[in-house]
């Protein structure tokens, strides 16, 4: 869906419905309590929206980047300034599938042009979910890859598991990004290269899968999540990069269970059993969640259900552990046992990055360090992530929600916010956002982030539409959050128009159906004198700082 649809569907509300009062706060800041991590902002995209929102803690809008793409699906603002962003290039193989596809990565500066961008994106592979940037300026991407269906029983697929539509397995590429629309591939793993199948001895790949943690059971299908044949077997949803040990994280969410490979090899390296900093070449060091899924542990002992966003903890009292968002479906027998939880593990790992496994046993821990869970109210059934912060808070995305919070060492909320963009377009204050307004992840970045550096930041109005006045204190500084205050005059205008407002970054003139006509950034201007001689008399709406939408007459 396009953005000017979405424009016109706000449109039509503005022209026909005009202002409606809210009668209670339901989107934007919800809560915010001393003790929250405000020194910073949140970044955000809603999986509906081709608009990335920076907010300050009181839930002000500070900078936007606009876009041409819905996510596909996450984004990441890096230290330079630079906004890295997936966009769902709208594959008709893998979008009628697997959901939300990518197929393209994208690099825009801090006012929206594009710098630079990559399409992976064709009927037998195409980008998803997640993108990495390396310390080398390097982006490790995650892709899904079409397998045929006489390659997979060649290589000791069951038939039972095999549709009309391949098999789907998973991909690393690393690029090297070249000039503003190419990249060469530096570095590659398959998962292909790492497959054990004990169904069919005359098959490459044959042997006991307990004896080999560090393979995929080729045919290990996690029937509670998908049918047999459903061709997107692993569903391949994230990519992490510790620079510390040179190792890869990902996660499969249909196997419930992360893994982590040796980036230190080279790609034909990468493609054996040998070879790296830990002669392992391409097979996995560590594996965690699902031990059933290699033979070594029942139904009972899983520990992940469809789970996505593991990371590093880089420091505090968990630091070197593994925090992952646990999406929680399948938990139990009934829709109520379904529930959420943010998870930390601690792998058992030594200071140069080997993993130790008893035999016969699976990969420890056999407990969690940390947990945080409130039962089916905290429940995302895809998507999702969390953030630890300095401050010992933990910044969670319940993603199909499109709530994002913040609980202290107490496991309690200090700050709530719920996306305001529905189907898109932010909504009026008041409304009810369904999952329309669902967002993949969000991220906090300090104020003293390096990516901030050499830009006046400067928080203006909510971006719902007709926000309540009340109080929000940051640092021990009570802020008011208060409607808009636009001036547009003249109104009807005839050759010029002058728009005065605190902070404006962007105005957009266009008409009913969403069609722009002009589009212009500003510097957080006071106000901009916009040239309307050359439009043709009616009406005409002016979107200012990507939130304030207001009429204009133009009557020469």
């Amino acid at each position: 869906m396009n953005r000017n649809f979405h424009v016109s569907i706000l449109l039509v509300g503005i022209l026909f419905f005009g202002h409606t009062s809210a009668q209670a706060q339901t989107v934007g800041l919800l809560s915010h309590l001393s003790g929250s991590e405000d020194d910073g902002y949140v970044l955000f995209s809603p999986e509906a929206s081709d608009t990335t929102y920076l907010v300050d803690k009181c839930g002000r809008l500070v900078h936007t980047w606009y876009c041409n793409y819905t996510p596909g699906l996450d984004y990441y603002l890096l230290a330079d300034g630079t906004l890295l962003r997936t966009g769902n290039y709208h594959n008709a193989v893998f979008n009628a599938i697997g959901g939300t596809a990518g197929g393209l990565i994208e690099r825009f500066d801090w006012n929206s042009n594009l710098l630079w961008y990559y399409i992976i994106s064709s009927p037998t592979e195409t980008q998803n979910h997640d993108v990495c940037y390396l310390p080398n300026g390097n982006i490790l991407v995650d892709v899904w890859e079409v397998i045929s269906d006489s390659a997979a029983l060649a290589n000791g697929r069951r038939p039972i598991y095999i549709g009309s539509d391949g098999v789907w397995t998973a991909k690393i590429v690393e690029l090297q990004p070249i000039g503003t629309d190419s990249a060469k591939i530096v570095w590659t793993w398959r998962v292909w290269d790492h497959l054990i199948q004990d169904y069919d001895s005359t098959k490459p790949n044959y042997g006991v899968v307990a004896d080999h943690p560090e393979l995929l059971n080729f045919n290990y299908v996690n029937l509670s999540a998908i049918a047999a044949t459903n061709p997107d077997w692993l569903h391949f949803n994230a990519i992490t990069y510790n620079p510390a040990l040179d190792q890869v994280m990902i996660s499969f969410h249909n196997n419930d269970e992360i893994y982590i490979i040796d980036h230190s090899t080279d790609s034909a390296q990468a493609a054996s059993h040998t070879g790296g900093a830990h002669n392992k070449g391409g097979n996995f060091l560590y594996r965690w969640g699902n031990p059933g899924a290699y033979n070594r542990g029942t139904t009972a002992d899983i520990k992940f259900f469809q789970q996505h966003d593991p990371i590093w903890i880089p420091y505090g009292p968990y630091a070197n552990q593994i925090m992952v968002f646990n999406n929680g479906y399948g938990r139990g027998t009934l829709a109520v046992d379904n529930a959420s939880s943010v998870d930390i593990i601690a792998p058992p790992v030594d200071s140069a990055g080997n993993y130790a496994i008893a035999s016969g046993e699976p990969y420890g821990p056999t407990s969690l360090s940390w947990t945080y869970e409130t039962g089916h109210s905290f429940y995302s059934q895809f998507m999702g992530g969390a953030q630890p912060l300095t401050n010992g808070d933990v910044l969670i995305c319940n993603a199909m929600k499109g709530q994002l919070f913040e609980i202290d060492a107490a496991k309690q909320i200090d700050w709530n916010y719920q996306n305001p963009v529905n189907a898109g377009v932010p909504v009026i204050q008041g409304t009810t956002t369904l999952n329309n307004a669902s967002v993949y992840r969000c991220t906090f970045y300090p104020s003293s982030y390096s990516g901030f550096a050499g830009q006046t930041l400067v928080a203006g109005d909510p971006i719902e539409l007709h926000p309540l006045a009340g109080t929000c204190d940051l640092n021990g500084v009570p802020v008011l959050a208060k409607a808009a205050t636009v001036s547009i005059m003249p109104n009807p205008a005839n050759n010029s128009v002058t728009i005065e407002t605190n902070g404006l970054s962007t105005v957009q003139l266009m008409d009913i159906t969403g069609r722009i006509f002009i589009s212009t950034s500003y510097n957080r201007a006071a106000s901009a004198e916009i040239n309307t001689s050359d439009l043709a008399d009616g009406m005409y709406i002016i979107c200012i700082n990507g939130t304030n939408y207001q009429r204009l007459v133009v009557q020469h």
